[in-house]
Formats: structure tokens, sequence, C-alpha cells
């Protein structure tokens, strides 16, 4: 079964199942959610804890499958963790886990009502899974025995409400009304990006100031600006037509080192897919089948959704024709008309997609 991560917390107070299987790409939630689920098990006397890292092609299955069996009389009960760092078990490692899920959901199905907790509790942790990993016989054959928790990072438009909820964990809240609302903002602009460096500069407040009202002033006078970007994060921004979080996107990445290529092909490729998916629906394919095949989906689905009806097609020739042009200058060639650096000109054309977007939305 698939649990949301808000809900664990009151899950494992109402008793452990045998297996559980996180996966995701945000290392603070992910970390927190294995704490939790150790805390648990350890209070319900699990006691001895073993770990194995899937590493490589010939990584030996047996240990972990043996260590899933039913426990003698008198051995304590235990945790077996497996770690795949790299999402993809291999050929043995799939029919490995689909034994192991089989083996746990029988041990479930002859389990009395009254019985004890689990005395193996499995604990498997994955990265982030595309669609997939999220459909193969392995997986589905885990999420049929056990519990599995997504842990994806917190978009920006969730964060302010994210570090709401953190501070008042710890007794401290913002002001009411739209003082509290633009600190929540100006500390999301900060940690965007980095929700490890976000739970610590909550923490400092706890440090800096007592439970109670933190003031707006006291917030900005603490949290340091350590906001990391990336290329996904960019393309978000751009399609959502918002124009300052785009530049202020852009000189991040520039200042971290990111290659001018690299943000040039995401920038580019926003424009390839609503080109294509434009003269699909032109050609009188459904929205939604032509987002398929142009392998669109999740939140840059939604907002191409909303952004394709108000963008003329001959708008996106044109911003394909100047993707071609800073395709040049990033590899030397200067264009006519255009910056001879390559980051003038990505802010150049980054802010061009995002103002015909921003113009898409109030047509």
């Amino acid at each position: 079964m698939q649990l949301p991560l808000t809900q664990l917390p009151a899950h494992l107070t109402q008793g452990l199942r045998p297996l559980y299987v996180l996966h995701g790409d945000e290392p603070l939630l992910a970390q927190e959610a294995q704490d939790a689920i150790r805390a648990a098990a350890r209070a319900a006397g699990h006691a001895e804890r073993s770990v194995h890292t899937v590493m490589g092609a010939h990584f030996d299955w047996s240990a972990p499958l043996a260590a899933g069996q039913s426990l003698s009389l008198f051995a304590q009960k235990q945790i077996v963790e497996i770690r795949i760092p790299s999402g993809k078990p291999g050929k043995e490692g799939s029919a490995a886990l689909q034994q192991l899920a089989a083996q746990i959901a029988g041990q479930a199905a002859q389990a009395t009502p009254n019985a004890p907790g689990p005395g193996v509790l499995t604990l498997i942790t994955l990265p982030r899974l595309d669609k997939a990993a999220k459909t193969s016989p392995w997986f589905t054959a885990l999420e049929a025995a056990g519990v599995c928790v997504q842990t994806d990072p917190i978009d920006r438009a969730r964060l302010p409400a994210w570090i709401a909820e953190r501070m008042a964990r710890q007794g401290q809240r913002v002001p009411a009304g739209e003082e509290g609302q633009q600190a929540l903002r100006f500390f999301a602009d900060r940690v965007e990006g980095n929700l490890l460096a976000a739970h610590q500069e909550i923490s400092k407040l706890a440090l800096l100031y007592p439970p109670g009202e933190v003031s707006r002033a006291q917030i900005e006078a603490a949290v340091l600006n350590v906001a990391r970007y990336d290329v996904f994060k960019l393309s978000e921004a751009m399609l959502a037509g918002q124009r300052a979080r785009t530049q202020k996107m852009l000189d991040g990445l520039r200042a971290e080192g990111e290659a001018e290529v690299l943000v040039h092909y995401a920038i580019a490729e926003d424009i390839r897919t609503l080109k294509r998916v434009k003269d699909a629906t032109a050609a009188g394919r459904p929205l939604p089948l032509a987002l398929r095949e142009a392998r669109v989906w999740g939140q840059r689905e939604r907002l191409i959704e909303r952004a394709l009806p108000g963008l003329p097609a001959a708008q996106l020739a044109s911003l394909l024709q100047a993707a071609h042009f800073v395709d040049g200058i990033c590899k030397g060639l200067p264009a006519p008309g255009w910056p001879a650096a390559p980051w003038p000109a990505l802010h150049r054309l980054a802010q061009g997609l995002t103002a015909a977007c921003a113009a898409a939305y109030r047509r």
C-alpha cells in the first residue's frame, strides 16, 4: 500500500508492518522517515539490526533473504535494512525482492489477529523511481506486501507552509496576516532547493529566539541565503511565467558554476516541447495524448496545459529560432543582435519564454 509521508507518524503508533519501502530523492525527509521507523521498531523490541547495501551486479541476495526468515523462539526481534542506491536491483535482485515480498505476505497471512508484531521488520530504501520502476514486477510485489512511502522534495509553492509547520513543532510562529506571509516567502527564497539547510535554519531560530512569535525582522536577520537551484526548477519558473524567480534562478545557477550548455538545453527543451505539443494539437491530436507522446508529466504537464492555449504558434517558432542562436553563442559563435557572452544570451532567451508564458495566462 502507498502511504503519504505526512501520515507515517500516526501509522507507526498503530502497530508495525513487516515491510516498509522508502523511495524518493529528498535526503532530509528520507532520513527522518527512516529514523521514525527505526525508533518505532526499537520501542517494539527490535534490538538487532543488519544493513545490506546492494552494489554492483554480483550482490549476494542470500544474506538479506535469510535474515528475513522466521525467527526461532529465543532469537531477538531484528531490523533488516536493504539499501539500493541505484534504484535498479537487476535481474537477480528483482527475483529476490519478489521472493522476499511473497515470503512476507505468506507470514502475514498465517498470523493470528492477536499475534504480536513482526519478528523481522524489513526496511528497503530507494532513490526516486521513474514510471518504469514503479510498474516493475519487483516494486509492485513490494507495494502489495508492505507499506510504501515516497519522500519527494518540497516544491516552492508548498515551502512556506512547510516552514511554518516546522516552526510550530518548536513552539514558534510568524506574525498573523501579510507580515507573516512575507516572512515565510523570504525564508523560502533563502532555502529553496536545500531542505536540509532549511531544517538547520529553522532549528537555529529555536536557539536564537524563545518560543512564541518570531518577527519578520528577526527571521531576516537570522536566515542565511543557502538556496540551491537546478535546471528542472528553472523550467517550472519559466513555464509558470515567474520573471523575478527565473532571473534569480539563472543568477544562482551561474554563481554555482552550472554549465551554460546544460542551462541552454533546459530552456530549449521547454521551447521544443511547447512547439511539438502545439503542432500536434493543431493537427487534431487531443492535448492529453500530445503531452504523453511528448513525455511530459507532473508539474511541467500542468503548467504546459495552462500556458499552451495562449501561446501563438508563430511566437513559439520565433522562440525556437532564438534558441538556435543562443546554442551557437554558447559554443562560441556570434549571432547578430544577440549578446556575445553566453549568460546574457541565456537570460534573454529565458525571459523571452517566461514573458510569453505570463502573457499566455492573461489571454
